[in-house]
């Protein structure tokens, strides 16, 4: 059985302990990733990105390519929103040179992306975002949803599910003809069914699904579309012990646990433009800071680093594993 170690939960919603804030260091000062010990596989976490380079962008995607040299990344996982605000409108769109290939230019960087659609991308031509992957060799999205599992050594793997999120709640439906025409073809029922048999069949030691929709979050933005994430998705993820739910969209930092749920709910920040955030039911961290997180797998724990813009390390979600 895997359990949660993190010194957060002493403190607990209850007690309005919660640090939440521009810095969010919880009253410690904050230490720069610069390594990790022991062997371990790592990924970027990174999403809400595209501002033409403006705000934080730029600064935080240097900070990727430098970490890059120094931690072994594997790959980036782009939790959507890639492109603000209307998505694009071809392969040829020139806001891939300025929201993504002149950002994310360091040489550290040209390696494997994994990305999904927001709801900004469905805000345009949904199939040009899949079609990229053959404009460019590090853009890796063989599907609107999809899996891969990874060794992480001999005797550990870890499973990581992309999900569409935006099809799965239905205001985007209820908007279709106006805003998100690409959604109407879309078949949430046929993608649920899916990710419950992708998961059934999964017995990596460690399970990730990343999603570009919180299930539960602080935010001012509709709450159908966390209620229709917690009746159609949270059923399934707590069904078959997913180890942590990872998203965007509400671009601040959350790290939030459910009663009844031994998963890690993560809201990852935007990498250019955030908002503010408080403490909800279950919340264990927050944070207004831009930046973006670095995912770490070893035989004994999976931990999330929430990073500033920085580079500091703003809280870890850690999870240990029972031998």
């Amino acid at each position: 059985m895997k359990i949660l170690r993190n010194s957060f939960l002493a403190i607990g919603f209850s007690l309005f302990l919660v640090s939440c804030g521009g810095g969010g260091t919880t009253g410690r000062e904050a230490a720069r990733l610069t390594r990790l010990d022991g062997d371990t596989f790592n990924f970027i976490v990174a999403n809400d990105l595209g501002r033409n380079g403006y705000y934080d962008q730029k600064p935080i995607a240097e900070q990727m390519g430098r970490l890059a040299e120094e931690i072994d990344i594997e790959f980036v996982a782009a939790a959507g929103d890639i492109h603000h605000f209307e998505g694009v409108a071809s392969v040829e769109d020139p806001l891939w040179m300025t929201d993504y290939e002149l950002v994310y230019s360091h040489p550290e960087l040209m390696l494997d992306w994994y990305p999904i659609l927001g709801n900004h991308e469905y805000r345009g031509n949904t199939q040009a975002v899949l079609d990229y992957g053959g404009v460019s060799r590090r853009w890796v999205m063989p599907g609107r949803y999809y899996t891969k599992a990874f060794e992480v050594d001999d005797d550990t793997s870890l499973r990581v599910v992309w999900v569409d999120t935006t099809p799965l709640i239905d205001k985007y439906h209820e908007e279709a003809e106006e805003s998100y025409r690409d959604i109407a073809a879309q078949d949430m029922e046929t993608q649920l069914r899916w990710i419950d048999s992708t998961l059934t069949a999964s017995d990596e030691t460690w399970k990730i699904v990343i999603g570009h929709h919180p299930i539960y979050a602080d935010t001012d933005k509709d709450e159908e579309e966390r209620l229709d994430l917690q009746e159609r998705l949270d059923t399934i993820l707590r069904r078959h012990g997913v180890d942590m739910y990872i998203c965007g969209h509400i671009h601040n930092f959350q790290h939030i646990r459910r009663a009844g749920s031994d998963m890690d709910y993560v809201v990852n920040t935007s990498g250019s433009l955030s908002r503010d955030v408080r403490p909800i039911e279950g919340t264990l961290f927050c944070s207004s800071a831009t930046g973006f997180s670095v995912v770490s797998a070893s035989a004994d724990s999976l931990k999330l680093y929430m990073l500033d813009k920085d580079r500091n390390i703003l809280h870890t979600v850690e999870r240990g594993r029972n031998r």
